[in-house]
């Protein structure tokens, strides 16, 4: 009896040091349903098809609910950031990217704000390395100023 006894203390200590070794897995909750943040990342990417100018993340419309629930639902099946985004341009067509696509004459709208700031810093500089103008050349060159200065030098 007393080894039967030792034996089972062998096998549970036995049992207890070894499952201090698996490993466990943690205990999640529902990980299939994504976060208002998960589906907020994508709808900021997106505008409103109803409204204009006003993002998906923002808008407050029954249409835009639906399709944050869309997004939802989507991310839930497995679909990727590009899929979603992708199906939104497939229904709407571009104009409901935040950022327009870069391809085609969109090109442009990337171009025009560094030319424009290089623009005006070329023009800075220039307006900066410009030699001042000297009165007395001003003077010389404009016969009227010339008359004017006479005739305010006699009066005095």
């Amino acid at each position: 009896m007393k080894q039967h006894k030792l034996i089972q203390i062998f096998v549970l200590s036995l049992f207890v040091c070894l499952s201090l070794f698996l490993p466990v897995e943690a205990v999640r909750g529902q990980t299939d349903i994504p976060t208002d943040d998960d589906v907020n990342r994508i709808a900021k990417q997106l505008y409103c098809p109803v409204c204009e100018n006003v993002p998906l993340d923002e808008c407050t419309t029954e249409a835009c609910q639906q399709w944050r629930n869309l997004i939802r639902q989507q991310l839930s099946d497995g679909w990727t950031e590009d899929e979603i985004l992708a199906y939104f341009v497939a229904q709407f067509g571009d104009k409901v990217l935040g950022e327009p696509p870069r391809r085609g004459l969109n090109w442009v709208l990337y171009l025009i704000p560094p030319l424009v700031i290089l623009t005006g810093i070329i023009l800075l500089i220039n307006r900066l390395r410009r030699p001042k103008v000297d009165s007395t050349n001003v003077e010389e060159s404009d016969p009227y100023l010339l008359q004017i200065e006479q005739d305010l030098n006699e009066r005095e």
